[in-house]
């Protein structure tokens, strides 16, 4: 089965509490957002592999560490995934950045992809997929057998507040793999809304209906 982080440090629980608020506005929903993201991202990022090498002081060699090889790739999930890539590119300004489009088909209600842009060599990646809100995690399974059909393996998913319904659905279909959450809310309702929640995140963050 998956593993589950839950990443409860006061700053993000502050934080989380502010992005909720109804009467917080997109300038600030965006501003949280790479927040938080960024402050979940030095927890997530606790295992990528090290590599030794050599640093020159001003007083002798030492010996460094940096991350090794083709190390982190970050894909959001369009759109609302957008809103954390600029919080974990501050502290990983080296990871490379694809993308993954999804919408509903209306009838069938599935996830389909309609555009997806990776990075070369994803096979040899820890990828990290973004998206702020794991409602019922019908695009975050999607997205994920998207990229393990395209070679992935070492793959994570993040995301700053997710239902009980989507993480259930989300470790039964891929029990490989490491999700980061900052909160666990109740349930989702009849509309596909995570309750409490902060309502659509993509609306929240580009001040859509």
């Amino acid at each position: 089965m998956s593993k589950v982080f839950i990443i409860d440090h006061p700053l993000i629980q502050h934080k989380i509490s502010h992005l909720r608020a109804q009467t917080t506005g997109a300038k600030e929903v965006r501003e949280l957002t790479r927040e938080i993201s960024q402050l979940m991202c030095y927890e997530a990022t606790r295992n990528v592999a090290l590599e030794d090498f050599i640093v020159e002081t001003p007083l002798g060699p030492t010996t460094g560490k940096r991350m090794a090889g083709k190390s982190i790739s970050i894909v959001p999930i369009l759109r609302a995934g957008l809103g954390m890539v600029d919080g974990i590119l501050d502290l990983v300004p080296t990871a490379k950045v694809g993308h993954i489009g999804l919408y509903r088909d209306p009838e069938t209600l599935q996830p389909v992809e309609y555009y997806c842009k990776l990075p070369e060599g994803i096979n040899e990646r820890s990828l990290y997929v973004l998206d702020p809100m794991l409602a019922t995690g019908g695009s975050a399974v999607a997205a994920i057998d998207f990229l393990k059909e395209k070679g992935a393996k070492k793959i994570n998913f993040v995301c700053l507040i997710a239902a009980p319904e989507g993480l259930d659905k989300l470790q039964k279909a891929h029990p490989d793999i490491n999700i980061y959450i900052a909160s666990l809310d109740e349930k989702i309702d009849e509309n596909g809304y995570i309750v409490p929640g902060p309502g659509d995140a993509g609306d929240r963050l580009f001040g859509t209906k």
